[in-house]
């Protein structure tokens, strides 16, 4: 009995000891950790230890994954027993797949290739296709195993070997790749041409000259009409990748083959048919016949159960309805494109965002599809928030005046709900009902009133935002719900809502009795006020005052305007309040007629696509872009981008700078002989300028406008507290501060001012100084010779000048004979005359003048290649008679050269933007952008000739779609941007997007639009 009890338990601690040491084994494969509470204390477990090592070996390669080592694989991999050597390449695979590296076995591997085991070729295809890259010349040992393969009786293994060369991407094996893939494409086998017709264009994209050549595209559009549907829904996907990728049309359908796909629709399978419907999507009918037999074609497909399929085949529909001559069979059509897109909000939460996504792209193009459907869009209690979101936003859509009571009874229901966010929204979608629907407006108002009286406070806040849209829209109609506003002041704590309601105050001042009081509420807290809240809190005193100007809102308005002036660091607000506070001190009538103007009235706050990209994004239903609500091409690029290592990259940094200073060493030299050449008759030529500069001297003066004999509101605003004296202009109109700014106004009189008198310029000086030009000169550089200026414009249309000022703080020398000459540049800017027309500068004197400039087409720098941007440096050389030659280099501002005629229209803009490779995109995210509001940047950019082509509104975002035409002698450029104006999560900022023939002035042109945002 004891021995007994003694051996089970030395063959338990045995079994044990195997088990564990087993698992080790495992670890020091897989890394995975070691669980001592699992099999190895169970019953089963031993039981099965019992049985024998060796038949547990052969049947738990897989669990352990690699039991050996890599000679033991080789030793496996060769040896004569079938099973073994299969068992081998398994054990192989298993490691290749958890990141073990087995290239080393690549050779034997491949010997086991020449089997008629169908498992085991297809693990050794799978080796070779990941190992295949870095082990190219071995992988040429499997050519003539893989041609072989494409001649063996078996269909299987002929497609087998064509998809696999087609996935070993070597070019060495392509070239042995065509003539097999010729001959499957052509095989009497269908599962063989549908594999062939797919590594066309895995071909394709590994070398297209050879498709080309080679005539694989022919025989692709000849299997658009092979007896077998797979392979024509195979040949449909080949054609349109290989199009997509090439940019090329080599997939034109006429209307021969549009019989043929849709004689195959019904028999395909479902991704065969998504195929399929996208190709006749891209066909133009003929006339309204062909479009309405290829709506009768593709009708069954909306029945059918594959989401894909039910969306391409309603994006073919849209485009063909559209070609129907008879109303009402339009109209029968559209009643059918209902159900199918209902039924898709019955599946998975994901399916049905995508989904509401294109439902929203539908109802803008086609609201009454689904205008009598809006219940199917109520929110259930279980959906995801991002669900409900869409469904909020087509329910916004599809409201009408019909429908607008139980939308609205749906949004009031969601704005009790415990969402925060999807609350603001529901309630917001009140304000845009309001806003869409003239009759329904007062509803709304009622139900913003019972939301208000929950006196929750985000509820309530949201309110306030959305009312005062609804008094934009309707003035003057709803104004008894102020009191029940202003009794919520208290708990307004969110910038946008304590804005809103400031705004509400200051327009309807003259009916709050005590709208003076409930801005200085505001006051109170005014330093820590938000920037949205304080230009608002400063116009609404102006209102205020303008209102009712009696003592109180005077006192108000003089505290508003000295806190905005003095005590804050906004430059926008800063100067808004001077402006205010020159127009009130100049003119009262003039400031009632500006800010009491009648505004225009908002229209419909629906978020609607430009016509263009909701075009653009129908015909891709179902695609990726139409989830984004963004064309394809603004994020996804059909080209491979090349990967750079560091060192590389460094070598092209290196060598671009050397060749930078090649050039400007060469500039340098260049110039230098110019101008010597320009003076080498010496004194004689000195003379001729000195005896010339009292005839230049009224030439330069004359470039400056004289003093308007009307007052100027806003001369001297850039002088206040700079600590440097304006040059004179207008006299003041009174004196003594702030207080006395205001003291006096009298609503009835209107205060005039004298221009006072010019004192006259130093005899050294040709025009006014201005201290705000960039030194490009420094006095020590220059030898004492302080050089000022930048390449500007007076106006957009006005021609180009180069504004400089010269500064003698030399001791004693007196300066004169100035020339100036460029070296090539980006623009071919050049100066009219190489003399300078100044007068003798005296030392301690300063002289300004505007040099004029044009543009020459022999000083235009060629264009900069591979991808590096062009420099914007105006490398000037200046030459004076003491001074010899000065070299300096100053930055080309674009905005100079951005011409006046640079508008395009939609189509031109469209067209253009396609013609550019998408590689040649440059996407730049812009900095310090102070201006986000559609119609200010609209006005800048427009004002430095960066015209506004379309505008959009998606999601969060603002998108502006410019243009704008640079002036180059002998090649203007259009360039074409896109500008993504996002203030998510509080923030503001600009995604740039860039596309012209010039790729390289990028850089540049992206700079005026920085610049003109800030």
């Amino acid at each position: 009995m004891d021995t007994t009890r003694q051996t089970n338990d030395q063959d338990l601690v045995r079994t044990l000891v195997a088990q564990i040491f087993d698992r080790v084994m495992a670890v020091q494969h897989l890394q995975q950790p070691i669980d001592l509470t699992s099999s190895p204390f169970k019953e089963p477990a031993l039981k099965k230890r019992k049985k024998g090592m060796e038949g547990e070996e052969k049947a738990s390669w897989s669990a352990f994954v690699v039991p050996c080592e890599i000679h033991e694989f080789k030793q496996d991999l060769n040896a004569v027993d079938r099973g073994k050597k299969k068992d081998a390449v398994k054990k192989v695979i298993a490691a290749m797949t958890v990141g073990k590296d087995v290239s080393s076995l690549f050779p034997d591997v491949v010997n086991c290739m020449q089997t008629e085991d169908m498992e085991l070729k297809k693990l050794v295809y799978l080796y070779l296709i990941n190992y295949a890259k870095t082990q190219p010349d071995l992988a040429i040992m499997a050519v003539n195993t893989f041609v072989k393969d494409s001649q063996d009786p078996n269909p299987l293994i002929r497609a087998l070997a064509v998809r696999t060369m087609g996935c070993i991407r070597v070019d060495r094996i392509t070239e042995y790749l065509c003539d097999p893939l010729q001959k499957c494409l052509k095989d009497e086998d269908p599962y063989v041409r549908k594999t062939a017709a797919v590594c066309v264009a895995k071909l394709h994209d590994i070398n297209p000259e050879m498709v080309e050549d080679r005539g694989f595209l022919d025989t692709l559009r000849n299997l658009i009409g092979d007896a077998n549907p797979m392979v024509v829904a195979n040949a449909v996907a080949a054609l349109s990748e290989i199009q997509d990728v090439s940019g090329r049309p080599v997939f034109a359908l006429d209307q021969a083959s549009l019989t043929k796909l849709l004689r195959a629709l019904n028999e395909c399978t479902e991704w065969g048919q998504v195929f399929i419907l996208d190709a006749v999507s891209a066909y133009e009918p003929a006339d309204a016949a062909e479009a309405e037999t290829i709506i009768e074609r593709v009708l069954p497909r909306l029945q059918h159960a594959n989401a894909a399929v039910v969306l391409s085949a309603v994006k073919v529909v849209l485009k063909n309805v559209a070609r129907l001559e008879d109303p009402a069979s339009a109209a029968a059509v559209g009643k059918k494109l209902a159900p199918p897109l209902v039924t898709l909000l019955g599946a998975e939460p994901e399916i049905q965002y995508v989904a509401l996504r294109c439902i929203n792209l539908v109802v803008q193009r086609a609201p009454e599809v689904l205008s009598h459907e809006v219940r199917v869009f109520f929110c259930k209690y279980n959906d995801p928030i991002y669900v409900k979101v869409e469904k909020l936003e087509i329910m916004v859509r599809l409201a009408n005046e019909n429908n607008v009571d139980q939308v609205l009874l749906e949004f009031k229901e969601y704005a009790t709900e415990v969402d925060v966010d999807f609350v603001r929204r529901s309630v917001r979608a009140i304000g845009r009902c309001a806003v869409a629907i003239e009759a329904a407006a007062e509803r709304c108002v009622n139900v913003l009133l019972d939301l208000i009286k929950t006196r929750v406070n985000y509820v309530v806040q949201e309110a306030v935002v959305v009312i005062k849209d609804i008094f934009r829209r309707y003035p003057n109609r709803y104004e008894s719900v102020i009191s029940t506003l202003c009794d919520c002041l208290d708990g307004l704590d969110e910038p946008e809502a304590r804005a809103s309601m400031v705004w509400i105050v200051g327009e309807y001042a003259e009916r709050i009795d005590n709208a003076d009081e409930l801005l200085e509420q505001f006051l109170e807290s005014f330093p820590e006020e938000p920037a949205m809240v304080q230009l608002q809190l400063v116009t609404a005193a102006v209102k205020l005052f303008l209102k009712k100007p009696t003592e109180r809102p005077q006192a108000l308005i003089q505290l508003v305007l000295t806190y905005a002036t003095q005590e804050t660091d906004n430059p926008d607000l800063r100067d808004r309040a001077y402006i205010y506070w020159r127009l009130l001190s100049t003119d009262p009538e003039a400031a009632k007629d500006v800010v009491l103007a009648e505004r225009p009235v908002i229209t419909d706050a629906k978020e609607n696509l430009d016509p263009a990209v909701l075009d653009e994004l129908l015909g891709e239903l179902g695609a990726l872009s139409s989830v984004y609500h963004r064309p394809s091409g603004t994020f996804v690029t059909k080209t491979r981008m090349a990967v750079q290592r560091a060192e590389d990259l460094e070598k092209a940094r290196v060598a671009a700078a050397a060749s930078v200073a090649a050039g400007a060493d060469a500039g340098s030299v260049g110039l230098s002989s110019t101008l010597e050449q320009q003076s080498q008759h010496g004194d004689g030529e000195s003379a001729h300028s000195a005896g010339s500069s009292a005839a230049a001297t009224p030439q330069a003066a004359a470039t400056v406008p004289a003093a308007a004999p009307v007052p100027d509101l806003l001369g001297d605003l850039l002088d206040l507290d700079m600590g440097v004296p304006a040059a004179p202009a207008a006299a003041p109109v009174a004196a003594g501060g702030v207080v006395d700014l205001l003291g006096d106004l009298n609503l009835g009189t209107t205060t005039t001012a004298t221009a006072a008198p010019v004192a006259p310029a130093p005899a050294s000086s040709t025009t006014t100084t201005s201290r705000f030009l960039p030194v490009l000169v420094d006095a020590t550089k220059g030898k004492g010779l302080v050089i000022r200026g930048t390449v500007t414009r007076t106006s957009p249309t006005s021609s180009i000048i180069y504004q400089m000022e010269f500064e003698n703080v030399s001791a004693g020398v007196t300066l004169d004979g100035f020339m100036i000459q460029f070296n090539k540049n980006i623009f071919g800017l050049a100066p009219s005359n190489q003399a300078i027309p100044v007068a003798p500068i005296a030392p301690g004197a300063t002289c300004a003048v505007a040099v004029p400039i044009t543009q020459n087409p022999s000083l235009v720098a060629p264009p900069t290649t591979g991808g590096n941007a062009a420099p914007a440096t105006l490398q000037v050389a200046i030459k004076s008679n003491q001074l010899g030659v000065l070299y300096l280099a100053d930055t080309i501002n674009a905005a100079v050269v951005l011409s006046g005629s640079g508008k395009i229209d939609s189509t031109a803009f469209v067209s253009g933007w396609k013609a550019i490779p998408e590689d040649q995109e440059v996407q730049q995210e812009l900095q310090n952008v102070m201006i986000t509001d559609k119609e200010a940047a609209t006005r800048k950019l427009e004002s430095k000739n960066v015209f506004v082509m379309a505008h959009k509104v998606v999601g969060e975002e603002q998108v502006l779609y410019c243009t704008g035409k640079l002036e180059i002698p002998g090649a203007p450029v259009q360039a074409l941007l896109e500008l993504r104006f996002s203030t998510s999560g509080g923030s503001s900022g600009v995604r740039a997007y860039y596309r012209s023939t010039r790729q390289d002035l990028a850089q540049v042109v992206l700079a005026v639009v920085g610049a003109a945002l800030c």
